[in-house]
């Protein structure tokens, strides 16, 4: 099977982002941020959103959002931390791509994410939302394809280990 797109899902922090550029250099594929997306197409940034619409309409705009990227092809796709919540979207990641889940422990997350304005689910105190977000999360990922521990590992590392599944790895 030749893969028409590699997407990326994991909770916030565990390099979706920095892996995505990594790939987009070694596959001369396009890079598409989920998130980034949704600003472009509302106007406002993520955390603008949940404060004047709220957290379902963001999930319902990011789910519009990734069903129109999921139809191209060629392109790394890296997903929001919550994308995976909705069945619709998960459908969608592994109808048209395979599908990677990024994984770090909380104390890996938590050193990556502090002090970043941009994650309205992590505003106070992230060492102590963290560990509660990824309980609740837990499992929501295991319809990935692939799974990847970037705790001890580069962008480099991880992309190379996607590249070798996407040659390897079999539905």
């Amino acid at each position: 099977m030749s893969w028409q797109n590699i997407v990326l899902v994991g909770f916030m922090g565990t390099g979706k982002s920095t892996v995505g550029l990594t790939l987009e250099e070694a596959l001369k594929w396009k890079l598409i941020d989920v998130d980034q997306a949704i600003v472009e197409r509302e106007g406002l940034s993520i955390p603008d959103i949940f404060s004047t619409r709220g957290e379902a309409a963001f999930r319902a705009i990011e789910s519009e959002v990734l069903e129109t990227i999921m139809a191209r092809s060629e392109q790394i796709v890296a997903t929001g931390g919550g994308a995976v919540l909705a069945e619709r979207n998960r459908e969608s990641m592994s109808r048209n791509g395979l599908v990677v889940a990024l994984k770090a422990s909380a104390e890996t997350i938590v050193a990556r994410v502090s002090g970043d304005t941009n994650r309205p689910l992590l505003q106070g105190n992230p060492a102590e939302f963290v560990p509660i977000l990824l309980e609740k999360r837990k499992g929501a990922y295991d319809f990935a394809d692939v799974e990847i521990d970037t705790d001890l590992l580069t962008a480099q590392e991880i992309a190379g280990l996607i590249v070798q599944q996407m040659k390897t790895f079999q539905r």
